[in-house]
Formats: structure tokens, sequence, C-alpha cells
């Protein structure tokens, strides 16, 4: 039906109608491309909407969807206020999604419970502040993403799309002792992610002299590196930089810069390459508390197409290389109690006698 060089009429069995379909235009819609088959992706042009930012959710709410439930459950002016503050944390702490969908299910749900207690006592009025949302939508099931630091070695903040948005994510490494080379990939990554951090650890080796580090380290020290929140599925490019900058400072021990994320593909050459959901991931970092972000340098334009605003606090380094992914993400200095990455000389003493 949808492939004009095939189905340009459409007949109805039950009437036994021709319907002519060559001035048709169909809009379809999805939360997904992923989801889309590839044939019927193929005979479709697409067109990318970002989905709500947190401020845009909150006056859609406060402007639309509040009065709407509000007449819906015959609550006249006077008996219910949700004020702003409550609508955000709403947002944050009980929906996961780009539009509005669940926010006007929650919304609804206290519109029935107040109308219940109105219908005992017909002078019952109350304001929605966060400190009475549990009342009326019990334990918040979701939590906010914040900065926690990174002051062990291995550890950095990492950006991420997700169909509901932005948000951070962290990449952690460590070394163990073994003679295996090995590299061992956790917290349920898809094909492509554990990819990336396959070219993150062969471009240290190829790199090692000029990052400091020696040759022997990678045959006698293990590599783990996992992502959190292993319950969730992860997978695509924008991880690249982020696992290289890990398994630097876990092989050098140094301290990863404070309040810094980032974002963006590599290759074994080294370039970083521009990713997508930019918006979604810097406006995720912001709430986080993030104030410096490491960016491809292709991805320059998508910042300019951000209200200044959502941009205010936060300090963008675009880049073309991860060497200038590393300047600027490690100190100098190494962290607090650092592991020895010593190597034990196996070569025979020369004075020992000979048997």
């Amino acid at each position: 039906m949808l492939d004009p060089e095939q189905n340009f009429n459409f007949h109805d069995n039950y009437v036994d109608v021709d319907y002519d379909l060559s001035k048709v235009m169909f809009i379809a819609t999805a939360n997904n491309i992923q989801t889309i088959s590839p044939p019927l992706l193929d005979r479709m042009e697409v067109i990318d909407l970002s989905g709500y930012l947190i401020e845009e959710k909150i006056e859609i709410a406060h402007k639309h969807l509040v009065r709407k439930e509000a007449a819906n459950h015959g609550i006249v002016d006077g008996h219910l206020q949700l004020n702003k503050p409550a609508i955000r944390r709403i947002i944050e702490g009980y929906t996961r999604e780009s539009g509005v969908r669940e926010l006007e299910k929650k919304i609804a749900k206290i519109m029935r419970k107040v109308a219940g207690k109105i219908a005992e006592d017909d002078q019952f009025s109350v304001t929605i502040t966060p400190d009475v949302l549990g009342d009326y939508l019990g334990m918040p099931p979701y939590s906010q993403d914040l900065y926690e630091g990174n002051d062990y070695a291995g550890l950095v903040t990492g950006l991420a799309w997700t169909a509901a948005g932005g948000k951070i994510l962290y990449i952690e490494s460590s070394l163990s002792k073994g003679k295996a080379n090995k590299l061992t990939l956790t917290g349920n990554l898809g094909d492509v992610m554990k990819e990336s951090a396959v070219i993150a650890l062969e471009y240290i080796k190829s790199h090692a002299a000029s990052l400091g580090i020696e040759d022997a380290l990678f045959d006698n020290w293990n590599v783990h590196v996992h992502v959190p929140e292993g319950a969730i599925p992860k997978d695509g490019p924008s991880a690249g930089v982020t696992m290289v900058t890990s398994l630097t400072s876990s092989f050098t021990q140094r301290k990863v810069k404070k309040h810094l994320a980032m974002t963006g593909e590599i290759t074994l050459r080294g370039r970083v390459l521009p990713v997508g959901g930019i918006k979604e991931k810097i406006l995720a970092a912001k709430r986080a508390g993030i104030k410096e972000i490491i960016l491809s340098k292709e991805n320059e334009k998508d910042i300019k197409e951000i209200k200044e605003t959502y941009l205010k606090g936060l300090t963008f380094h675009y880049v073309k290389d991860i060497s200038e992914v590393l300047a600027i993400a490690l100190l100098d200095e190494k962290v607090a109690h650092p592991l020895n990455l010593t190597i034990e000389s196996t070569t025979p003493d020369a004075s020992a006698t000979k048997a």
C-alpha cells in the first residue's frame, strides 16, 4: 500500500470498490526508527524530530495538560494547584519518555485522587508540591542522572542517547594481573559498542610509546571494561572516545578532569568522528552538573542549532584527533592509591652460578 510503483489503488472487499491511492500522501510516525523494517523504511522520507526538552514539557503540562485533566475529572478552579516544581519532579522521577503521554497519565492519576477527596469533602483544596507528590504517585521509580565524580583511574563520563532522551553514561575500566592479554567487556553491550572497545585498546597499543605506556603491560595485565546499569542494553559508536580515555587512564593511573563528559566515534587512526543525538546529550549533561564537554569538530554545527539559554555554563572542546581528547581529559597527576604497574624483570642474574 505504501509503494506507489506497485499499489496505486486499494480494493475494499467489504463494499467491493477500488480506491485510487495515486494522489494520497501517507504519514506514519514511530518512536524508534531502528524497529522499522528496512523494506518499509526504504519507501519513506524520514524526518527526524527531537523529543521535548524538560522545560518544554513543563510549559505544555502547565498550560494545557493540567487544565485538560482537571476538566476531564470535574475539578474546578480553587480545588487544585499543581506548581511547576512539582511538574518537573514528575517528569524527572516518574516518567522516561521523549513525549508527554506518560506525563499526562501521571497528572490524570493525581486528578483522580483529588476528585475522590473532593467527593468526600466539597471544601477540599490542595496545592501539589514536590514534597507531597509521593502521597499521590507513590515513590518515584527513576532517579535523576547526577555527576558522581571520577576519583578512580579508568572512570570517565560519557554521553548517550536513548529513545527517552539523553543521559550521562559512565565507562569503567580496570586492570588485573594475567598473562592472557585478555579483554573482558560487561554491561550488556551491543556489537558496535564492543567493537569500539577493541578499537580503543588497539589504538592505545599502537601509540603506547607516545602515551608513556610500557609495551610489556599489555602482556602482563588483563583489561576489563564495564558500563554500569547492566540490565539495560547499550550500543552505538559514540562511546569510542570515552573508552580510549578510560583505558589510557587505567594504563597510566592518571586522573581524569572533573565535571567533564565526552561523546564521539573513533577510528584506528585516532580520528574523532561525529555522532548523533547531540542536543539531547548536551541537555542531559547540563542537568547532571557537567561543566565541560568534548565533541567532534564536525558536531560544532549541531551546537549552533541549540538555544543559547541551554548552553549557558557549558564549555565545549571541539577535536579532530584522540590525542586532543587525552590532552584535555587527562591530568598530569596520578590518582590516589595508584595501581603498581611495575613489571618485574624475568632476565636471569648474570652473576648466578651455572649448573
